[in-house]
């Protein structure tokens, strides 16, 4: 089972930076993939980034392309998501995703095992 803990939301004006950060135990991280999802108030969860367990292989969301960047520091069991040029669409709550297992997939929540409890990102205009 791994446990995962995200950190780095908040409050940020339209156009501003922020960095989360989820931090895994319980499990080699190495061995683990790891992803991004997102959910605004009333939609359903969505996918917006995924790493592979060396850290070669990123996949975005075309909303964020361009503007959001995965990282994963296998040394430190942490994954980041740079988060560049928001917008208020942006704003939901953030988890970070394990994929303990390859499952076929990295873009729907049913490719992951487990899930931190969520940071929230507020994107004012």
């Amino acid at each position: 089972q791994v446990q995962l803990v995200e950190s780095g939301g908040g409050l940020v004006q339209a156009g501003g930076s922020l960095r989360l950060s989820c931090a895994a135990s319980g499990r080699t991280f190495s061995s683990i993939g790891m992803g991004w999802f997102r959910q605004a108030s009333g939609k359903e969860r969505e996918f917006v980034a995924a790493i592979s367990r060396s850290g070669i292989s990123t996949y975005y969301a075309d909303s964020v392309k361009g503007r959001f960047t995965i990282s994963r520091d296998n040394g430190k069991n942490t994954v980041y998501l740079q988060m560049n040029s928001l917008k208020p669409e942006d704003t939901a709550v953030y988890y970070c995703a394990s994929q303990t297992y390859y499952s076929g997939g990295y873009n729907f929540p049913s490719n992951y095992d487990g899930w931190g409890q969520g940071t929230q990102v507020t994107v004012s205009s």
